[in-house]
């Protein structure tokens, strides 16, 4: 029988507010078994790049990433933003070791090709090395990974932190019982948008679709959804969409069975 892992993904902005950084570090560090924690911190990398007169482009949420914000996003997300985190947690007792993906090889991707838009440096993920992440975390060490990755000829990429998180959870579901748990700043998904209270449950796929074809799941929560029953079907057992702020709590959210 496999042992449980829970695979957390937050946003930057979870990480880059004193008070919420603060309480996620203490969820966090509650949470029973292996576990792993991958992170955002988009607004740092504006808010650093600005002060260093270098603009940021956004097309559909996503970042432009040309060779000099390239060099923002590597500082913030696998230094300032990363190394904030490890230290956090070493001082809950939490043995953190903090990776982009070039270290160890753990997470290869390819630069995305150019079609309609050019987003420069960005990396599609190719690989992630299971082998080696499920090794370490054996050895009672917590992963904290940053949303960086690279393509084996010594380029780094800027990588979508719910793209790493997924593809890590798929990897990591060959050795463990994988719960991959999206932190959103919804109580989970929504069947009236205007209600925060209105959380479904739980969906299966079938229950997906038809709440997709009556117009009560639209937007960005689709991707997301598609993305979770991809990792299902992968192999992880459990994804839950919910509050940074709840991740301890088992009957909250939204479960995707």
């Amino acid at each position: 029988m496999k042992e449980k892992l829970t695979v957390i993904k937050v946003g930057g902005k979870i990480v880059e507010e004193e008070a919420t950084l603060l309480q996620l570090l203490n969820d966090f560090a509650h949470i029973e078994g292996y576990k792993v924690l991958v992170h955002g911190g988009g607004r740092s990398a504006t808010k650093i790049a600005s002060s260093l007169g270098i603009e940021s482009q956004m097309v559909n949420g996503r970042r432009i990433t040309d060779k000099e914000m390239l060099k923002v996003v590597t500082m913030v997300y696998g230094g300032l933003v990363n190394k904030n985190i490890v230290a956090g947690l070493q001082a809950r007792g939490v043995n953190a070791l903090g990776l982009t993906g070039a270290d160890m090889n753990v997470i290869k991707s390819v630069k995305r090709p150019v079609k309609d838009i050019d987003y420069g440096f960005v990396g599609d993920v190719k690989k992630v090395n299971g082998e080696f992440l499920a090794d370490i975390i054996q050895k009672g060490i917590v992963p904290v990974m940053a949303p960086l990755t690279h393509d084996g000829e010594g380029n780094m990429l800027n990588t979508n932190a719910d793209t790493i998180a997924g593809e890590t959870a798929k990897a990591l579901a060959h050795y463990f019982d994988v719960t991959l748990v999206y932190c959103f700043e919804k109580k989970g998904v929504l069947r009236d948008e205007n209600d925060d209270d209105s959380v479904i449950p739980s969906i299966d796929e079938p229950t997906f679709k038809q709440l997709v074809a009556d117009g009560v799941i639209q937007g960005g929560m689709i991707p997301k959804l598609e993305n979770s029953f991809e990792a299902i079907n992968a192999g992880v057992k459990e994804v839950v969409i919910t509050l940074a702020s709840a991740i301890a709590d088992e009957e909250e959210g939204t479960r995707i069975k």
